[in-house]
């Protein structure tokens, strides 16, 4: 029985040491395991560390985990969070292919995230799964079948930052192969250890982005710093150089030694062993090369005649040229050089030839020229780019040592020119000593010309204005004093121009002028405004007496005879006399009061004077008040026209229409063409009076063609107000060119006196209007005694003779001077008209003479249009 109690005892502590060692090798596995564990974790860690790829560190992972469970079927999936594109770095199946091989690129994420594996990645926890599990999972819908049916899959996440990146799953295909909790707790460290190792490779791979983004920045600094220092020296080596180049312009270093100069300078820039530089001379003719270096230590070449060399295309060209040797001889084969002179092609051996032409006194008058002759030295474009720049400098340097030069040598010359100046200067001091007082003499004539009329030596216009203008500021200063103003007009002195010429003409001009000064006091004015008109200023009077003294110690001193080509000659004169009344008097309006009171002094008779007074200015209202009528009836075409007809003296044919104008007045009734334009000439309206006329013409075209009229020339009589200003010839040119006639029917006649007292405006018109192709003539021919020279160049088809000539025909010398007419114009081929035949003794006498065409009374009947449609319709 004891021993049954002692067999029992051994059996229990037996069976307690069985479990003991039991439990002793349960931890002893468990220590081993974890070892394993432990040192896989830390060969993981040497792993991340020592791979050159993620395909090697995952193939690593599969080894060390395959020595701790079965791994035969393993594969890694990780997230990119950007794009979350799933993606397999390692992949290990028995049976499934990669997935790579059974879906395309672009749908494998998309299939992987709807299997197990996207499962977990959305659950973020591990996943052992059975095919029961797996079936379940199917029908709710969670993932999709894919790949081959296994046994158990094993799927744990790999988490950074609390954030599922991957998953790392594990297959089994076999029944006999299952997972434990001890399996997936493993795995779970190993996808820990994964994701401390992917945090740490992903810090050290932004890292190494980080330094190789700063290593690029920093060398991209250095190299933009390196640049900048490179550019600085450069630019300071440039500046010396310009520096040294300015210092050359200003020394006094002959030619040679200035040239080498430039050569060291530009050495110092650019490798110039082979340099030339050509200038051209000052013609531009010819050129040279004052420096030349080579290589080949040849000598410069020698002045030439301008060619078609390889300088002169650069000059030529005028902008600067980087050639190669096959652009040269292609330039040689296409004959833009050398093709005149091959003997001067000299450029086979060249490499590179850089030319920049030499901009001197803003033209290029040379050039500067480097070359290579071998590929050791490769010039680029920036190299032509500097050169260009310091060409600027070396130009302008030459330009100053060229006019250095050119200075000494001008000083040269001009001390030489100096001594030979000073000397011919003492010989002609006492020649200039004359001359100056000459010329002194002549400034004093020219101010007296200035002021006086050249004829009698009285002043002119302008000086007695100024006179009477100081004469009137005078008496507004003193009340008391009086003045008066006598307008003379002579009486006979176009008859006497007419009969006995211009030289008597002047002459009596000239002994009026004397016996008028014997009229007056010294502190009296006398002046010649006009042909025959004279003034007196008649200064500090005592009443309206005084003036009238004067003026009849003037007309008896006027009515004495004059002898005038040893003939006895009377004449007369007529005075308006006009006093300062009022305030608002100035010299223009003084002047046309005894303007209108010697116009009255006329209407009375001639022979006397008038004062100005009420009466006077009554009449000056009264022409006011024409003048105003005037323009109204212009304004409304209230003046009519009448054709006065020009007739063959021989037959009494018609030949032209001589078109005038005339105005019913309402009170002063017909008043004809001559009073009309002397009515015009005092209101300034002739040139209105003939632009009026011409539109007219234009209006009474259509009846003149049913009186078959419209052919005939027409006689056009033209203001020369027209002629003085240019936008009244322009206004006269437009209306002409508006004419219904043709420009061969118009004949445009301007006075001859007109043209005799403004010559060159009527020389310049005529040439303007002559491109109009109208005819040109003068009328009042022999009234003003025209030059006859004055005939040849002017443009003019014919002459009108003055109406007075025939009313002189029983004078012997009037029929001489008609006849010096006719023979000057046959000679000159003009057509002559005869004006003023009032008789059939007049026609008879014109024809004797020569004279085929004219008008006048006796010949054909003035023609209103009026009239004829009156009868027509009577």
């Amino acid at each position: 029985m004891f021993r049954d109690e002692q067999t029992q005892h051994s059996q229990r502590e037996f069976e307690l040491m069985q479990k003991r060692i039991s439990r002793l090798k349960s931890l002893a596995l468990k220590y081993k395991r974890a070892e394993v564990t432990q040192n896989m974790l830390l060969e993981l860690s040497n792993l991340a560390a020592s791979v050159s790829s993620p395909a090697e560190f995952y193939s690593g992972v599969h080894s060390y985990l395959s020595t701790l469970l079965p791994a035969d079927n393993f594969f890694v999936a990780l997230l990119d969070p950007l794009n979350n594109v799933l993606e397999i770095p390692f992949f290990l199946d028995e049976k499934d292919k990669h997935p790579l091989e059974l879906f395309s690129k672009e749908n494998i994420s998309a299939k992987l995230l709807s299997g197990l594996t996207g499962y977990v990645l959305k659950t973020g926890k591990s996943l052992l799964c059975n095919q029961d599990k797996f079936e379940q999972l199917i029908l709710d819908k969670q993932i999709e079948s894919l790949g081959a049916p296994c046994h158990l899959w094993l799927g744990v996440p790999i988490t950074v930052h609390h954030s599922v990146v991957g998953v790392l799953v594990i297959q089994s295909y076999s029944e006999q192969v299952n997972f434990t909790e001890v399996d997936i707790e493993l795995l779970g460290f190993v996808s820990h250890q994964i994701s401390n190792i992917m945090e740490r490779v992903q810090h050290q791979e932004q890292l190494e982005q980080a330094i190789a983004q700063r290593t690029r920045e920093l060398s991209v600094a250095y190299d933009k710093l390196k640049q900048e220092v490179n550019e600085k020296r450069r630019a300071e080596l440039l500046q010396k150089s310009l520096f040294e180049i300015a210092d050359l312009a200003t020394s006094n270093i002959d030619t040679h030694a200035f040239y080498s100069e430039l050569h060291r300078v530009i050495s110092h820039l650019i490798p110039v062993s082979n340099c030339y530089i050509a200038l051209l001379n000052d013609q531009c003719n010819q050129i040279n090369f004052p420096f030349y270096v080579s290589q080949a230590n040849g000598r410069a070449p020698d002045s030439r005649i301008i060619c078609d060399g390889l300088t002169e295309y650069v000059i030529k060209n005028r902008r600067p040229l980087l050639l190669q040797n096959i652009d040269i001889q292609s330039l040689v084969s296409s004959g833009q050089i050398y093709a005149k002179t091959p003997e001067l092609n000299n450029t086979k051996d060249i490499y590179q030839w850089i030319g920049i032409p030499l901009f001197i006194h803003e033209q290029v008058r040379g050039a500067l020229t480097i070359y290579s002759t071998n590929k050791t030295r490769r010039y680029q474009e920036n190299d032509l780019d500097l050169l260009t720049f310091v060409s600027q400098h070396i130009a302008s340097a030459i330009e100053r040592k060229l006019s250095a030069e050119s200075l000494i040598a001008s000083y040269e010359q001009l001390e030489d020119k100096v001594i030979e100046r000073t000397q011919a200067l003492a010989l002609l001091n006492q020649d200039l000593e004359k001359e100056i007082a000459q010329r002194r003499k002549m400034e004093q004539q020219l101010v007296h010309d200035a002021n006086h009329d050249t004829l009698t030596g009285l002043p002119n216009r302008g000086m007695f204005m100024e006179r009477l203008s100081q004469a009137i500021k005078h008496t507004r200063r003193h009340k008391l004093d009086r003045f008066a103003l006598l307008f003379i007009d002579l009486d006979r002195f176009k008859l006497i121009n007419d009969t006995l010429g211009h030289i008597e003409g002047d002459r009596f001009l000239v002994e009026t002028s004397r016996r008028l000064k014997l009229c007056i006091r010294e502190n009296d004015s006398l002046g010649r405004i006009g042909g025959d008109e004279f003034v007196i200023l008649l200064d500090r009077i005592n009443g309206s007496q005084d003036a009238k003294e004067v003026a009849e110690r003037v007309l008896t001193g006027l009515s004495e005879p004059y002898k005038l080509a040893n003939q006895q000659f009377k004449s007369g004169a007529s005075i308006g006399i006009a006093f300062n009344q009022h305030k608002t008097d100035t010299s223009e309006s003084l002047l046309r009061d005894a303007d209108a009171a010697m116009y009255q002094a006329k209407t009375n008779g001639k022979g006397c004077y008038v004062i100005f007074d009420d009466k006077s200015h009554k009449q000056l209202d009264k022409d006011i008040e024409l003048e105003l009528e005037l323009r109204n009836a212009i304004s409304n075409r209230s003046l009519l026209i009448s054709y006065l007809p020009i007739e063959d003296l021989q037959t009494g044919e018609t030949l032209a229409l001589e078109p005038r104008l005339y105005w019913n007045h309402p009170s002063l009734g017909k008043i004809k063409q001559a009073k009309l334009l002397n009515i015009a000439e005092h209101c300034s309206l002739t040139t209105e009076l003939d632009i009026f006329l011409l539109g007219t013409l234009n209006s009474e075209y259509a009846q003149l063609q049913k009186m078959s009229l419209a052919h005939l020339p027409l006689h056009i009589n033209i203001s020369g107000h027209h002629l003085k200003h240019k936008h009244a010839l322009r206004h006269l040119k437009n209306k002409l060119k508006q004419s219904y006639f043709s420009s061969e029917q118009l004949w445009l006649f301007f006075d001859e006196q007109g043209f005799i007292f403004d010559t060159d405006n009527h020389i310049n018109a005529f040439d303007l209007l002559t491109k109009l192709e109208v005819n040109l003539a003068l009328s009042g021919y022999g009234s003003a005694h025209s030059a006859l020279s004055s005939l040849t160049f002017l443009p003019l088809k014919g002459l009108k003779l003055d109406p007075s000539y025939p009313c002189h025909l029983d004078s012997k010398q009037h029929k001489k001077l008609l006849n010096a007419h006719f023979l000057t114009a046959q000679a000159l081929e003009l057509t002559v008209f005869v004006d003023g035949i009032s008789t059939k003794q007049q026609k008879e006498l014109m024809l004797e003479i020569g004279f085929e065409r004219g008008q006048g009374q006796a010949l054909g009947k003035v023609l209103r249009l009026e009239e004829v449609e009156t009868s027509v319709c009577a």
